[in-house]
């Protein structure tokens, strides 16, 4: 286990830590959580790095707590914000922290000799008495000690309500719950967070004369200085319900050369010298980018799985390229390529496809042919494609049997022509 800081510095996750943990780690594998806010059904890809965090310590040997914070979500954390959180129903708090445990099953084994556990601090929180919280834990902290963390003292001018001004303590309140009924000697988040974790390992050492570390993560920005995570229609979603896998697979393919290699090293768990590798033929023919193509295919395959990856990466290559790499696409590929782009549509009737519709009259209709000539030109050359196969036959007509279970034909020329041939409703 001293290999965790080591193994967080060579990755890029070390933002700080607090004296004596790696001390600490050199006797033996160590219990440690980071909190979620359950302000959402879904993760982003900026929860990430800290579910990543709690990956590779356990990988490590180490036991991860990931804390649901549905009783801290009551209150609200300032760190980061200028203006207050809108307080979410006890409901919707509750429903959004029962959907994000299967995404952390993605990263997290919950079997096993150190078997991730999962807590929600709302089975504490929700029970502590005023009286008993403000004897218990509100005695041991100064209002001294608490305008001089900064998630407080950068909201003294904008205004910060007593609940918000109180969230250090809660959150210090679970270090001390978890040190006492779980054994966390750990707590890790991001570097906004240090304020709150090291109010947690204050209450420890006051508590129980015990001491508790905290590690934080760096904050991560794009090499533009943008917020990580966010694509022109929001945030990037886990669930492929907000963010399909095409899409979650097209923002990381689209990464700044620049950050490349730092996003293998965060969000992927393949060695550091099998990352030198890419980045060697990333180094020698950027224009294969052979980086992003990896770490896409890496990321989509551990939040989507290894199917959706292949998906996702054939209907890009699809699109964006004038081959499959020998990949076949299935009615899902095929689908995903119809409603990834403003492609042309072109809606024909049933009743067109009794007989079968000529696929020369189809290109000329869809804009992809200038007249029948231009389009039986581009058939004996080739050019043409129905549903990702390539067509030369001049006889050819669009069939039912075409669309088979879809409503959709999709017809191409070239690499990137794209045109939707969609079936009326009957």
């Amino acid at each position: 286990m001293s290999d965790l800081i080591q193994v967080y510095q060579d990755r890029g996750f070390l933002q700080d830590v607090t004296p004596g943990l790696a001390e600490r780690l050199k006797a033996g594998p160590i219990t440690a959580y980071v909190g979620f806010d359950p302000t959402a059904d879904s993760f982003h890809v900026g929860n990430l790095v800290p579910i990543m965090g709690l990956a590779w310590l356990q990988r490590l040997g180490s036991t991860p707590v990931a804390l649901v914070g549905a009783g801290t979500a009551m209150v609200g954390d300032p760190s980061g914000k200028r203006t207050e959180r809108p307080v979410l129903t006890i409901e919707a708090i509750d429903a959004n922290a029962a959907a994000i445990r299967t995404q952390l099953e993605r990263f997290l084994t919950f079997e096993g000799p150190n078997a991730a556990r999962m807590r929600n601090n709302a089975d504490w929180l929700r029970r502590v008495g005023l009286m008993e919280f403000l004897r218990d834990t509100g005695k041991h902290f100064t209002v001294g000690y608490m305008l001089q963390k900064e998630s407080v003292r950068s909201r003294l001018e904008s205004g910060i309500s007593y609940t918000e001004f109180t969230y250090m303590l809660v959150q210090a309140y679970d270090f001390w719950q978890l040190f006492k009924t779980e054994g966390c000697e750990l707590q890790m988040g991001g570097s906004d967070q240090w304020g709150n974790i090291t109010a947690g390992i204050e209450l420890v050492a006051r508590r129980e004369q015990r001491e508790a570390h905290g590690l934080v993560f760096p904050l991560i920005t794009t090499a533009a200085g943008a917020k990580f995570g966010k694509s022109e229609e929001g945030n990037v979603w886990l669930d492929p319900a907000k963010t399909s896998p095409y899409k979650f697979y097209q923002f990381w393919l689209n990464t700044d050369d620049r950050e490349v290699e730092r996003y293998l090293k965060l969000f992927t768990f393949l060695d550091l010298a099998a990352i030198a590798d890419i980045m060697a033929k990333q180094h020698a023919d950027p224009a294969q980018r052979a980086g992003q193509r990896r770490l896409a295919w890496e990321v989509t395959a551990c939040v989507h799985g290894r199917d959706e990856a292949e998906r996702a990466r054939a209907a890009s290559n699809a699109l964006f390229s004038s081959s499959t790499d020998g990949t076949a696409l299935d009615d899902h590929a095929l689908g995903v390529i119809a409603d990834s782009s403003d492609m042309p549509v072109l809606a024909i009737s049933q009743a067109q496809l009794r007989d079968g519709l000529p696929l020369v009259d189809a290109l000329v209709r869809a804009g992809l042919a200038s007249s029948k000539g231009d389009a039986r030109r581009g058939l004996q050359g080739r050019g043409y494609y129905v549903n990702s196969e390539p067509v030369s036959d001049l006889d050819r007509r669009i069939t039912a049997e075409d669309f088979g279970q879809r409503d959709f034909v999709l017809l191409r020329k070239g690499k990137k022509n794209y045109v939707k041939l969609q079936l009326k409703p009957a």
